[in-house]
């Protein structure tokens, strides 16, 4: 069932946390999400990092992040929900990048912007007749409320360094199974060891480490939302051999494969789901409007 009545091709889906089902499998949804805390206390995981939620605590899940509901009785939220292909061009590098800030708990005027623009969103949303009108009023109400968001995070670091870093993580995200380096560096038509002295003045860590860890989040990500044996999870990340995936992904994150799928299963709340890419409320599926 669609959400509120929205059409597939609607801009920008709105609901309530407490009108959605419970439902706490991970889920891995194409759009934007922008959670605002309303009530309660409760967490919400976010590409395997839990956040601690009370009212006003604000996150923003980009497209292709696993979500988590942690499910807690009293706890409420406006969910937004908008695929990126609505958004103008913005001069925000956080609204693609997988490692960006992702929960604040804005203060003061920061806090009353950001509120009264959701509520307004979701107004317009429920209002909205489905027009062109209506439709670019709502993109670029999110565009707004995106930049609002931006903010918050600490500046940029900017020089050459961070443009190639920003170029690196970009090359990254457009085939996260080239892990070797030298591949990146020849694209970028830069040398291994300066792209590598760029990563490190700007991240602390190596390219290769920037690498690995996409890798590595990417194999989370597909143990967690997909019923993919464990072979095929590395074979999609460009590991001939099943052995050499395990040992790469233990050593990225201290667990077997195996091991860090049956922990998320464990709890009887969060079922092992078929492969696919799922969305959040409207296009929030499986979420879909409480019934009873």
């Amino acid at each position: 069932m669609v959400l509120l009545g929205a059409s597939p091709t609607a801009a920008v889906d709105a609901a309530r946390l407490s009108d959605l089902p419970a439902h706490r499998a991970p889920q891995r949804p194409q759009d934007h999400v922008v959670i605002l805390v309303s009530a309660g206390q409760g967490t919400h995981t976010l590409d395997f990092v839990t956040h601690a939620c009370r009212p006003g605590t604000l996150l923003w899940g980009r497209p292709g992040q696993v979500h988590q509901f942690g499910g807690q009785a009293g706890f409420d939220a406006t969910v937004l929900a908008f695929a990126p292909s609505i958004l103008p061009p913005l001069p925000v590098r956080l609204v693609a990048d997988p490692f960006a800030p992702a929960c604040w708990q804005p203060a003061g005027e920061d806090e009353e912007a950001i509120v009264a623009e959701i509520a307004q969103i979701a107004v317009d949303r429920a209002r909205s007749d489905g027009s062109q009108l209506s439709r670019t009023l709502l993109a670029h109400q999110v565009a707004v409320l995106l930049m609002r968001i931006a903010a918050l995070a600490p500046p940029p670091r900017t020089g050459p360094a961070a443009d190639l870093i920003e170029r690196l993580r970009a090359e990254i995200e457009r085939d996260v199974t080239h892990r070797r380096v030298e591949d990146h560096a020849e694209r970028l038509g830069c040398s291994v060891r300066t792209l590598t002295r760029a990563s490190l003045a700007v991240t602390g860590r190596s390219a290769k480490q920037l690498v690995d860890e996409r890798i590595a989040l990417e194999a989370k990500r597909l143990l967690a939302t997909s019923d993919l044996p464990v072979a095929e999870v590395g074979r999609r990340l460009g590991f001939d051999e099943p052995t050499n995936f395990g040992r790469f992904f233990s050593r990225e994150t201290g667990q077997a494969p195996g091991a860090f799928r049956a922990q998320l299963l464990r709890s009887p709340a969060a079922p092992r789901i078929p492969h696919q890419r799922s969305s959040l409320p409207g296009r929030l599926a499986p979420l879909t409007r409480r019934t009873a």
